[in-house]
């Protein structure tokens, strides 16, 4: 059987722009369109919330690769143009504007749209960061905004929160858990989150929520929180999480769980694949994920690609993220979140450097360090081999 002649990405971002490039160079020579409802070339999204919102970058320092190489990839780009329906049967690929693109191979990677609130969303001041054009607009109210609220103490959240602080604005971080940070990391990690962001000025009110947004003459002016209290704001962002851009799959008869949901080898359907945020699949030693971190949509979107040509193999990374707060480096390998047992072994986190191990059903399934980037690589062995977690918790296991 041959392979593919007419390959269709849905999705231009890093994870779009990675399959297209593996797949040129893997020898794939037919038609190529990359889809793209933003306006722009390929940009890197981690220094949206980081550099950019800071002002250290202009944008065009995000974009992932330089225009000459883009065109070498010999393919057409269709940027600004939003993808409304699929018909796996069929397999064609309906644009917004009534194009219709036929295919052999598709490439999901459409990534995540970022949560609202039920209301307020229409006021001036309130912002959600999730597109460059996004972190444009919030950085220009920031430099005029004397009160901030961000709601939602994630990892996007409280990035943006050390942003706001130290470009002078009164900052306060509101999230219904215990700690920022607390689900991506667990307890004892949120609580020194807390910690640091309180010590640079941040209000952090944690178990508390959102009742409403406070606006006057078409602007927001505060926060209602959950417990009644008014929180004054001349700018609001809204980071509560995101959810997977697959309402243009309605319909198309592929698995829509947590996102697209794909078989080991990022398969969601005969001829069609699907990488980056947007993809749940199943992890060969950690079950179903979906990840929502950038090196993943890199190592995922190449994965894909091999599989659309035939050469394709499990899909068993070992995940990777980082996040900057002030003067703070951390970085983290596999599973990580609240459930798991944590446990450090080199450093101590009262003197603000540390590494640690996370463990699950008796193996150690995640690593962090915290402003100890050395000790994170070497913790990320323990990850890779699912090292028994008895091992670890002994002296000679750290």
């Amino acid at each position: 059987m041959s392979g593919p002649s007419r390959i269709v990405v849905v999705g231009a971002s890093a994870a779009g722009l990675t399959a297209a490039e593996a797949l040129r160079r893997e020898g794939y020579g037919g038609r190529l369109t990359l889809v793209g409802d933003e306006p722009h070339l390929p940009y890197d999204r981690p220094p949206l919330s980081k550099q950019v919102l800071r002002g250290r970058w202009t944008p065009d320092r995000t974009a992932l690769r330089r225009a000459d190489h883009l065109d070498g990839l010999g393919a057409r780009w269709l940027l600004g143009r939003t993808a409304a329906g699929l018909d796996a049967g069929a397999r064609t690929v309906t644009l917004a504007d009534g194009e219709v693109l036929g295919y052999d191979g598709l490439v999901i990677a459409t990534g995540v749209t970022p949560r609202s609130l039920p209301r307020g969303h229409e006021l001036a001041g309130v912002h959600v960061l999730r597109t460059l054009d996004d972190a444009l607009a919030l950085r220009e109210g920031l430099l005029t905004a004397a009160s901030v609220v961000i709601v939602g103490a994630g990892f996007l959240g409280s990035e943006a929160a050390a942003v706001a602080t130290e470009l002078g604005a009164d900052v306060t971080l509101v999230d219904p858990l215990a700690a920022p940070m607390i689900r991506q990391l667990g307890p004892l990690v949120g609580d020194l989150a807390a910690r640091l962001h309180t010590r640079h000025g941040v209000r952090v009110r944690t178990r508390t929520g959102v009742r409403e947004l406070a606006g006057e003459d078409g602007r927001v002016v505060g926060v209602v929180l959950d417990d009644g209290s008014h929180v004054p704001a001349d700018l609001v962002l809204v980071a509560i999480g995101s959810t997977p851009s697959v309402g243009w799959l309605t319909g198309s008869g592929l698995a829509l769980g947590d996102g697209v949901e794909c078989d080991e080898l990022c398969r969601a359907a005969p001829g069609v694949v699907a990488a980056g945020d947007v993809a749940s699949w199943h992890h060969p030693g950690l079950g179903r994920l979906r990840v929502e971190h950038r090196m993943n949509a890199t190592e995922q979107g190449t994965a894909a690609a091999l599989t659309l040509l035939g050469g394709g193999r499990p899909f068993a990374p070992v995940p990777y993220f980082w996040t900057d707060q002030y003067d703070v480096k951390i970085q983290a390998y596999g599973l990580t979140g609240q459930e798991a047992a944590f446990h450090v072994v080199a450093g101590d986190p009262a003197e603000g450097r540390f590494a640690g191990l996370y463990g699950r059903a008796g193996r150690v399934v995640g690593a962090l360090s915290w402003n100890m980037p050395r000790e994170a690589r070497t913790l990320r062995g323990y990850v890779a081999e699912t090292t028994p977690w008895a091992q670890v918790m002994t002296p000679t296991g750290g």
